[in-house]
């Protein structure tokens, strides 16, 4: 059986209107965001709209074109009780670029789903944001985690799946993974 060709999708999770007023540097991720969303539609990459019940339509900018897809979702997981592996299994996707709310939390969450779910997983450093902290909290503050979160995915091993952490301005959608074969 020939090897399945590398085909890879964007994920863009809660990155919603109810939820701008509690992101940390919400300016700076949406423009990451949106830069990757439009280089991966010019390379025919799929972008897939995660949104949260409840939450409002995506930002400015960040908005789903028509016929992409969108998956709303009830809690952190955004594969629990959704169609996304059924969407992914359907687009052909091998791995999974994810960006987005909340790093903690949704990003964090469903990017070990990917993993779980049998996909290659590329976490975008600088594309996803967490919360602002109010003081006194015992949350590490809102950078920290972020580097916190990149980190662990630098030196996560999973059977079988390839794991990387990438700025977005190393984001290439047109290259092939090193181990598939031209042709």
């Amino acid at each position: 059986m020939p090897p399945t060709p590398h085909r890879a999708a964007l994920l863009v999770i809660d990155m919603q209107h109810k939820m701008r007023p509690i992101m940390h540097r919400p300016d700076q991720t949406v423009t990451t965001i949106a830069g990757l969303n439009s280089r991966a539609r010019a390379a025919n990459v799929p972008v897939i709209t995660v949104q949260q019940r409840g939450c409002g339509d995506a930002l400015p900018g960040l908005a789903p074109r028509n016929g992409e897809p969108v998956v709303t979702k009830t809690c952190a997981d955004a594969f629990l009780d959704t169609d996304l592996d059924e969407t992914l299994i359907r687009l052909g996707v091998t791995e999974v670029l994810v960006t987005g709310f909340a790093t903690e939390n949704c990003v964090e969450t469903t990017a070990r789903q990917v993993l779980s779910h049998g996909y290659d997983l590329v976490l975008v450093a600088d594309g996803h944001t967490t919360s602002v902290r109010s003081l006194p909290t015992d949350f590490a503050p809102a950078d920290q985690s972020i580097a916190h979160h990149n980190e662990i995915y630098r030196h996560i091993d999973f059977p079988a799946r390839s794991v990387r952490v990438l700025p977005a301005t190393e984001i290439d959608f047109m290259a092939r993974k090193p181990e598939e074969p031209e042709g």
